[in-house]
């Protein structure tokens, strides 16, 4: 993850509160932005088109719920699961810089065609989302790969990574956490409203928000992949010299 999620860590591993304060604003923008839950409202409201309110209203929660699910989940035994496949940190560092930074570029290059490819992950044979039973939809395809991504899975155990060596690790999970459950009730107030807030933005404003948010996860993708070149040549040179 990038320096500076280190640097916002006292020596030593201890954590107080401004520290945490400063994880939690490192970690809030990373998640929001490869989510993009504004750009991904204008697709929610044309997957549901025919849906009543109230239906509406149940796929938003429902949706936001399995999002923080999933991105909790990465926070707190992703590392885990890469050890036990053997993946380096650094080695998912780099990946999952790269897979950000593509797709922001993607996106800044072209959203109407990378808003058209989420529509079409929405989307099950052609079918909108009012088919009968949207319960069966929620968590696939709108939560995954909709809404939660392998991009947005990658940053989250990536930031997770981050964590101190110390017992403060605890406070740094938790911190990550809040990071994510407030990335989920944006995600949930933005495809609860979609409606409104695509008339008060407008297609227009809805994408110049997406690129806004594009540029950001760029920088943020940049970011985590030289932070993971870093340490895979610190630990080729320690290789080498040791």
């Amino acid at each position: 993850m990038p320096p500076t999620f280190h640097a916002v860590l006292p020596p030593g591993g201890a954590t107080d509160f401004a520290a945490l304060t400063n994880i939690f604003l490192l970690a809030f923008p990373a998640l929001f932005s490869i989510v993009n839950p504004i750009g991904a409202a204008l697709i929610f409201t044309q997957v549901t088109a025919g849906r009543t309110r109230s239906e509406c209203l149940a796929l938003a929660r429902a949706v936001a719920l399995y999002s923080a699910c999933l991105l909790i989940a990465s926070i707190w035994i992703g590392s885990a699961i890469l050890a036990f496949f053997g993946i380096t940190i650094d080695s998912l560092r780099i990946a999952g810089g790269l897979v950000v930074a593509v797709r922001a570029w993607a996106l800044l290059q072209a959203p109407e065609a990378v808003a058209a490819r989420k529509e079409e992950q929405a989307r099950q044979g052609g079918r909108t989302i009012a088919a009968p039973s949207w319960t069966e939809m929620a968590f696939f395809p709108m939560t995954m790969p909709f809404t939660v991504g392998p991009g947005t899975i990658s940053v989250a155990i990536a930031l997770s990574a981050a964590r101190p060596a110390s017992s403060g690790s605890i406070l740094f999970y938790v911190a990550l956490s809040a990071a994510a459950v407030l990335v989920a009730a944006t995600i949930w107030l933005a495809y609860a409203y979609a409606e409104r807030l695509m008339t008060l933005l407008g297609v227009t404003g809805a994408r110049i928000v997406s690129r806004l948010a594009a540029l950001i996860l760029l920088c943020i993708g940049v970011q985590i992949l030289s932070a993971g070149i870093e340490g895979l040549a610190l630990t080729i040179v320690r290789a080498a010299s040791s």
